[in-house]
């Protein structure tokens, strides 16, 4: 019998329809103990028993596929896929799954809860009137206000149309965007110098690649309007924390929104923390209860369909182990 382990901490030991469908098609299920991510120690244990896994935001290595002799198949239960190791998976012919167009609306709705706790003052009004204080400082708006997307796939279009709902002006750059049948004719495609010069909001929704890594440095950061402010729901390596931190104090930056960063956990020393104008979220943004039960189905749909022989092509990640890849 064929096993999967269970890696997210909130779908181990819970029911829903991925697990009636991994059950049904013959799975046995691996769901260890414990509320807490799987470290690099925890998949040690479980990974020699797993022929698949459901996968969160562990990190897989090399040295973690080599004590994975019958893997076949890891199903990341979200979109992104820069934790895992591609060139170990591709070496030891593990397929890579991800679950595209399923959580969009969920992050989007967290850009715009990060956005207006800044712009509403939010968290400082709370934490005023929680030890006493009343401060009815004017706040900014958001209509009328431009709002610049880095990146302009399935949730910078989420975020467009509820920018575009609020009255703000909407411009967008994507080197990889080639599909010119926008159904957001709204938004104005620009080059990233323009769209840094324009925006009062930028908002970050490109994948972490070698190209995209470090991007949001001191020099992206100088480039943008004095007091706009930054939105990162996409991932934490795209922004140079240090860089950001010194244009939150210089008072460049109004004001910043992350639900990702570095290292997540934030260790206790980490350079964010107690930035001034600064809202945190745990990396929440792709995680309300219907786009969660929908990726664990997704990605539990492409483990079915991969142990049956089928190959579910739009959620595999390198489609170049299709030829002869048998489970």
């Amino acid at each position: 019998m064929a096993s999967v382990l269970v890696c997210p901490h909130l779908l181990r030991n819970q029911p829903g329809r991925f697990r009636s469908l991994l059950v049904d098609a013959g799975f046995e299920m691996i769901d260890p103990t414990g509320a807490d991510a799987l470290g690099p120690e925890d998949l040690a244990r479980w990974l020699p028993r797993a022929d698949a896994i459901l996968a969160g935001l562990e990190r897989f290595t090399p040295e973690l596929f080599a004590v994975a002799p019958r893997l076949r198949a890891i199903a990341r239960v979200g979109v992104g896929y820069d934790l895992i190791d591609l060139a170990a998976a591709r070496e030891r012919g593990v397929v890579v799954t991800i679950t595209p167009g399923v959580n969009q609306e969920s992050v989007a709705e967290q850009t715009f809860a990060l956005l207006l706790a800044l712009t509403r003052r939010v968290v400082a009004g709370d934490r005023a009137m929680q030890s006493g204080g009343w401060d009815r400082r004017v706040v900014a708006p958001l209509r009328g206000q431009t709002l610049g997307l880095v990146g302009f796939g399935r949730i910078g279009r989420a975020v467009a149309q509820r920018a575009l709902a609020f009255n703000m002006r909407v411009i967008a750059h994507d080197i990889a965007l080639v599909d010119e049948a926008d159904p957001l004719p709204q938004v104005r495609r620009v080059g990233l110098d323009e769209l840094l010069e324009l925006a009062d909001v930028v908002s970050l929704h490109a994948p972490l690649t070698e190209a995209t890594r470090n991007m949001v440095d001191a020099r992206f950061l100088a480039r943008m309007r004095p007091g706009a402010r930054l939105i990162n729901t996409a991932r934490g390596g795209l922004v140079v924390e240090s860089d950001l931190r010194e244009a939150l104090e210089s008072g460049h930056l109004a004001g910043a929104g992350l639900d990702v960063l570095n290292q997540e956990p934030p260790e206790a020393g980490s350079v964010l923390l107690g930035a001034p104008n600064l809202v945190l979220s745990p990396h929440v943004g792709g995680l309300d209860s219907k786009s969660l039960a929908d990726m664990a189905e997704s990605a539990a749909s492409c483990l079915v369909a991969l142990r049956e022989g089928r190959w579910p092509a739009a959620n595999v990640v390198d489609a170049g182990l299709r030829e002869g890849w048998k489970w």
